[in-house]
């Protein structure tokens, strides 16, 4: 059993983004795969180009990489409680 992440309509790429307790700890992968999206976002900090990641991981396509930047760009974005 797994979950996919959930998608927003129209240009998501979320669709790629799966989650399943038995595979990675439960960490967020890529299509099932056992690349982690953590994985991929190592890379690019690294600065890795997107060609230099297809090239070392030939079973991944452009839109994984989309899918794991916009991923954690909607990690990233929550509210500021503020305490008055």
């Amino acid at each position: 059993m797994y979950t996919e992440v959930e998608v927003d309509k129209g240009l998501s790429q979320l669709h790629r983004i799966t989650i399943r307790p038995e595979q990675c700890g439960g960490r967020p992968c890529i299509r099932g795969l056992r690349v982690r999206v953590k994985d991929i976002l190592e890379l690019l900090a690294a600065g890795a180009s997107h060609d230099e990641i297809l090239a070392e991981y030939p079973y991944l396509e452009a839109e994984d990489i989309t899918a794991a930047l916009e991923f954690a760009a909607k990690q990233s974005d929550h509210p500021v409680l503020r305490v008055a």
